[in-house]
């Protein structure tokens, strides 16, 4: 199971006065992240390097920003496979300090920062929703309040109309139980409506 941030967290590490200044956080998408990286530029304009990693909605991305090939973006990178994540952006800012670390020693510098922050990080379960709408006469509006409470929507709007109508979304996997338990005990008087 993927799992997300639920929110930033960050990490300072120092190997021979380089400064990586790591930080890890939830993004949507890669214009998400290419925004937060932009921001960083701006507001670290004297650091040598702005590198990061993302995997977030099927799309990925490893950059290096100037430091040696695959010294940087993959192994931040990869401990983001590792740990499971998905929407999650990892950026590390480094100050220079006048000694070469070597590609070994970089690698090692991107991948312990990055991971450091995630043990700062609270990590969430992403589950996959579904988007339901039903409608119900006036007098079960009570009775399928009290069994969607059960499922814990993670949104409900109710309008009231002819009919009171319910638009909400569960966790996917509770779908088929939800939809069963709503047919048999509303006795044929509930509708499923098309979610817009």
């Amino acid at each position: 199971m993927p799992y997300t941030l639920a929110q930033p967290a960050h990490f300072e590490l120092v190997i021979k006065k380089s400064r990586f200044l790591a930080a890890v956080q939830p993004v949507a998408d890669r214009a998400a992240a290419q925004a937060i990286v932009a921001q960083l530029k701006a507001e670290h304009p004297d650091a040598a390097h702005v590198c990061w990693a993302l995997l977030a909605g099927g799309q990925s991305a490893a950059v290096d920003d100037g430091e040696p090939s695959g010294t940087a973006g993959r192994p931040m990178l990869e401990v983001l496979r590792h740990q499971e994540l998905e929407g999650v952006l990892a950026t590390v800012v480094r100050y220079f300090g006048g000694v070469k670390l070597g590609a070994g020693g970089l690698v090692r510098a991107y991948t312990d920062s990055v991971a450091q922050a995630l043990l700062l990080a609270e990590k969430v379960a992403q589950q996959k929703m579904c988007s339901l709408r039903c409608s119900v006469p006036y007098a079960l509006e009570g009775h399928v309040r009290r069994v969607l409470a059960a499922y814990t929507p993670a949104s409900m709007e109710v309008q009231h109309d002819s009919l009171v109508e319910f638009c909400f979304s569960i966790v996917s996997s509770s779908e088929a139980a939800l939809v069963a338990q709503l047919n048999e005990s509303c006795h044929g008087q509930l509708g499923w409506l098309r979610a817009e």
